[in-house]
């Protein structure tokens, strides 16, 4: 670690998934010390195993969850405008013809859709026939209507990084590969032992303690001598499968299987489509988790049903799994489970506070964070005001949060280095990429390619700003070129971070 700050501590925060890192964004910004520390890598479980939308959730409608929709629907455009450069608009595709719910339902769903959240730039919804429409390509049968609508896609382990490195920036510390071992209240603060990679141990002192340890939330608390407990997690695993592009065209499909479940169909990365996903109880322990075969079978007839493209097992070029750790609402299916947060603050008679964070979803984790720092604010009377809201990410500074100008112009300044690699670059990192390119003329200049376009440049910087340690952090979180690699990449790399 670079540096370890001073106790004590107004915050430690345990866990480095999209709360831990949302909170302790808005946390620094206001003014306190804050401590993050992530037994893994940032965004190793949950946050980067998401279908990857900034959504306001539509199917939660039929759940009643309108106040989870409609705050998620309001973050959904400004997320947009904090990082137009890893969020971007999205059209879904709804056929009806073999939909187990009425198209006056669905229609109903869609208005409440359109209006609860004050949308303003992305498209309403419209109906089109599949027959004579390019959204029908590849569909089988072709035909009926189909609702289209508006949603985003996020990269979703960048967007926790973001959130750290602007954490880092305005004083916060991010820990990673640093697990808490355990605390303990001391009058009005905590003492907590932690653990590094390396087996050293420290124990720093805080003002409050954040749980946001996701599936490892209870186990947080058991670390936690004497923490309340009233509270329960349930752990729902959620399993995604990319195959081989499905359809042409930039749009996405919402599927409605005949058990009610929703599959998305989505493009991703180009060449490939995103599948997913499926809702499992998790009754292990929390840890890593990988798709079974019952869920490969669900998701490939769901393609089957759909689609005209044969797909089969031996087509699946990566799968991915992760566990929610959804609040217990005591539903019977797990598909119904409540997403909405719950901050349940521990600080009963002057005790030292403990905030524990059950749920959520990726959407509404900066107003998640702006709750929890609200719930606090009264026991650390030196934070400042909510400043959050339209503070842009990381890369998100550019004008009028145009990306495709900004790739332009990007491309305009750099004519001697290929098309291809500068907008990825661009959707990456977006004005931080200047950071990367430096002086570059050639593209000889970003140093060695291990493989596929990734230099040493590349990975210098995620070394040096975005605390990428191993091959995995590089190629499957910081940015998904393990789909588009070569042979030989993974140890090319391995040898270079060593």
């Amino acid at each position: 670690m670079e540096r370890w700050p001073d106790d004590p501590l107004d915050l430690l925060i345990v866990g480095g998934g999209i709360n831990g890192t949302g909170i302790a964004r808005d946390a620094a910004g206001r003014g306190l010390s804050v401590l993050l520390v992530e037994q893994d890598d940032l965004a190793s479980h949950t946050s980067s195993a998401s279908t990857k939308l900034i959504h306001g959730g539509l199917r939660y409608l039929e759940y009643g969850e309108f106040r989870l929709v409609r705050e998620a629907l309001i973050e959904r455009e400004r997320l947009w405008g904090m990082a137009p450069h890893i969020i971007w608009p999205l059209r879904f595709v709804l056929p009806q013809t073999q939909s187990p719910r009425p198209a006056w339902m669905v229609r109903l769903g869609l208005f409440l859709y359109d209006h609860l959240g004050g949308r303003k730039r992305l498209p309403g919804t419209q109906s089109v026939a599949l027959a004579a429409s390019p959204l029908g390509a590849g569909l089988s049968p072709r035909a009926g209507r189909a609702f289209v609508y508006s949603d985003c896609w996020v990269e979703d382990s960048r967007l926790v990084v973001l959130n750290a490195l602007d954490a880092a920036e305005r004083g916060a510390t991010i820990a990673t590969r640093t697990r808490l071992i355990a605390a303990s209240r001391t009058g009005t603060g905590w003492t907590a032992d932690l653990e590094q990679a390396d087996g050293t141990r420290r124990q720093v002192a805080a003002r409050a303690l954040v749980n946001a340890a996701g599936p490892w939330v209870a186990d947080v608390i058991g670390r936690t001598a004497g923490a309340r407990n009233d509270r329960s997690v349930r752990l729902v695993k959620g399993s995604h499968i990319v195959v081989p592009r499905l359809y042409e065209g930039d749009h996405a499909f919402m599927l409605q299987n005949a058990d009610r479940r929703i599959v998305f169909a989505i493009p991703y990365e180009g060449a490939f489509t995103l599948v997913g996903t499926t809702d499992e109880p998790w009754t292990d322990p929390p840890g890593r988790a990988t798709i079974d075969a019952e869920e490969t079978r669900y998701l490939l007839d769901t393609i089957r049903h759909y689609f005209a493209r044969p797909v089969a097992a031996a087509d699946i070029v990566w799968s991915y799994s992760g566990i929610r750790p959804l609040y217990d609402d005591k539903a019977a299916n797990a598909s119904a489970v409540t997403r909405d947060y719950v901050l349940d603050l521990d600080a009963d008679e002057g005790r030292a506070p403990m905030l524990s964070v059950y749920g959520g979803k990726i959407t509404t984790y900066r107003k998640l964070a702006e709750h929890a720092l609200r719930d606090l604010a009264p026991l650390l009377p030196d934070a400042g005001p909510a400043w959050t809201a339209g503070a842009p990410l990381p890369g998100g500074d550019m004008p009028d949060a145009d990306f495709g100008r900004f790739a332009d112009a990007l491309a305009a300044r750099h004519p001697q280095l290929p098309p291809a690699l500068l907008r990825r670059l661009a959707r990456a990192y977006g004005t931080r990429v200047e950071a990367i390119l430096a002086s570059a003329a050639t593209v000889e200049d970003l140093g060695p390619d291990l493989g596929g376009g990734l230099h040493a440049a590349e990975v210098d910087y995620l070394v040096a700003h975005e605390w990428a340690r191993t091959v995995e952090d590089v190629l499957w979180r910081r940015s998904k070129l393990g789909l588009h690699v070569p042979a030989g990449t993974a140890e090319r790399l391995a040898a270079y971070l060593a």
